[in-house]
């Protein structure tokens, strides 16, 4: 059994891919409320799963019980595995001494996880005034280090967006520089790729930064990680769900049709047990939104071009900002090979979806976001009090690594374990 710890877990997309590969999760760290549910939730389906019961699962996709009656129907250590709490100098005793609770005389063999991107992303600096000067964000690494140090794994994972290839701090040095650098202070040799999720099966352009470490001074040990061709369109992942106009959909059960692609399976969006799909749950459409929809519809009907949100007519733009995020309100067009990055934003800005079959005239649902994202169609996005909320879930869902891109990282590393 290779034991992981996941921390800055988010919603978990990095950790489910590494389940999938055979990886036994250890602890999730989370400062995010509504994150923190959303594992607690993920770590109950696991067992209940496990145990052959997954009737009580399907109950509670369907609003039968509540999230209380989920969380007592499995072990307390289940639940408990989720620790919400920042990763901080003070909390790092305690974090330690929760983690070494749960393993006993056991060993970390991996830690996987990423600090929150705001600090290095280009279009964090440059929203932020003092482009991100001082945010204690910039120095998470620090606190990553500390704990490669303490347990040191075999293996880590860190994963990151493409600013930190420019990030510098205050002196100018690059941030990934001064990473490695540590990370090699505390015995590990890091070495790093840029990855497309669009290149692992995920019907969507994602770039990412995926460092690898590997304690002791050996190199070149960064494995090959066999890449997908790509033979689907974006309606392939979106066309069995019902059909809804804004407004319209439940955070609950509802049926997906018969018409699925063949890549639903193959991505292991749907499974063998019958799930209902929950969150396909579209947000009401204003007057303003319609003719924006309109507008970035015939541009890219026209010209097959993404609106340019600085280009709007200013009685229309609701946002300050209209240096960056230009793309807001993007058709995503179900005979597109891909769709564009998922965002966290997209709650607030919208997403138009063309169907083959119909117009629908709205933003992406979040289980069409998650879709996207390569999420199961079982995973529950959480709330904090318990009344699902679709802003929260497109939180959850646009800042998290796409399952599938996490699978395929987690398989080529998984060799390297039984080689050592």
């Amino acid at each position: 059994m290779i034991r992981f710890l996941d921390i800055f877990a988010g919603a978990g997309g990095l950790s489910e891919g590494f389940i999938r590969a055979g990886f036994f999760p250890v602890k999730h760290i989370e400062m995010d409320e509504a994150a923190c549910n959303t594992l607690r939730t993920r770590a109950a389906y696991h067992y209940l799963i496990k145990e052959g019961k997954q009737k009580i699962y399907k109950k509670y996709l369907l609003g039968e019980i509540s999230r209380v009656e989920l969380y007592d129907s499995v072990p307390a250590e289940v639940i408990d595995s989720v620790i919400q709490e920042e990763i901080s100098k003070t909390s790092l005793p305690s974090l330690f001494n929760q983690i070494d609770s749960s393993i006993g005389n056991n060993k970390i063999d991996l830690i996987i996880g990423g600090p929150p991107c705001q600090a290095y992303s280009i279009a964090g600096r440059s929203r932020d005034p003092n482009r991100m000067v001082g945010d204690k964000r910039n120095y998470l690494y620090k606190l990553y280090a500390e704990f490669l140090r303490y347990y040191k794994p075999e293996y880590f994972v860190f994963e990151n967006v493409l600013g930190l290839l420019s990030a510098k701090d205050e002196e100018g040095e690059p941030y990934l520089e001064k990473m490695v650098n540590l990370f090699k202070q505390n015995g590990y040799e890091t070495e790093q790729k840029v990855l497309n999720a669009n290149d692992y099966g995920v019907l969507q352009q994602r770039r990412r930064i995926i460092l690898i470490g590997k304690r002791g001074s050996e190199r070149n040990f960064y494995p090959e990680i066999t890449k997908i061709e790509n033979k689907y369109t974006v309606s392939s992942v979106l066309k069995d769900l019902p059909k809804i106009h804004a407004g319209e959909g439940s955070a609950y059960g509802v049926k997906e049709s018969s018409d699925s692609s063949p890549y639903i399976f193959e991505a292991k969006i749907r499974g063998k047990f019958d799930f209902p799909v929950t969150f396909h749950w579209a947000r009401p459409n204003n007057e303003r939104d319609l003719e924006i929809y309109r507008i970035a519809v015939d541009a890219w009907n026209s010209e097959k071009k993404r609106l340019d949100y600085s280009k709007l007519p200013e009685r229309l733009r609701s946002h300050k900002n209209s240096k960056d995020f230009v793309d807001r309100f993007k058709v995503v067009a179900g005979d597109m090979p891909y769709s564009q990055t998922i965002v966290a934003h997209i709650s607030k800005d919208g997403h138009y979806y063309i169907h083959p079959d119909i117009d629908q005239n709205r933003s992406l649902t979040p289980r069409e976001a998650a879709r996207l994202q390569t999420f199961p169609d079982d995973y529950f996005f959480e709330s904090v009090k318990g009344s699902p909320s679709r802003t929260l879930a497109f939180k959850q869902i646009g800042n998290a690594v796409p399952v599938l891109l996490a699978e395929k990282i987690a398989e080529a590393i998984k060799p390297l374990f039984h080689n050592n």
